[in-house]
């Protein structure tokens, strides 16, 4: 089973996520979006997997300084341009298991996907 998780680590649907897998023994490779970056295939991916609004974060301050305009006009399009540009905004967790994906933590989720 190959296992990546993708985010940032100061994140704390991350620092849960990763605590969850840990403490179930699980291995797990992390990728880090400022690190190891993002690019339009990627994003492109996630948004296919899950539809662009639910990768766009709403919640999170990247994307609250966006312009009211940038907001309004919104579509898959310019928020993959804006994902790659600013992935803090891309929401997180994103879990890929073998070639399934997943978006978000919850535990119940984690603990179906892998059995536990």
């Amino acid at each position: 089973m190959t296992i990546t998780m993708y985010g940032i680590p100061n994140c704390d649907s991350i620092k849960k996520a990763k605590k969850w897998l840990e403490q179930a023994g699980i291995d797990y490779e992390f990728h880090d979006y400022r690190k190891q970056g993002v690019d339009t295939e990627m994003v492109t991916t996630f948004c296919q997997q899950f539809g662009w609004e639910k990768v766009v974060n709403k919640r999170g301050t990247t994307y609250r300084q966006l312009t009211q305009e940038q907001k309004d006009t919104l579509d898959e399009a310019t928020a993959i341009t804006l994902l790659v540009e600013h992935p803090a905004m891309i929401k997180r967790p994103v879990l890929l298991v073998d070639e399934h994906y997943y978006l978000g933590f919850k535990a119940d989720e984690y603990s179906a996907i892998f059995n536990k």
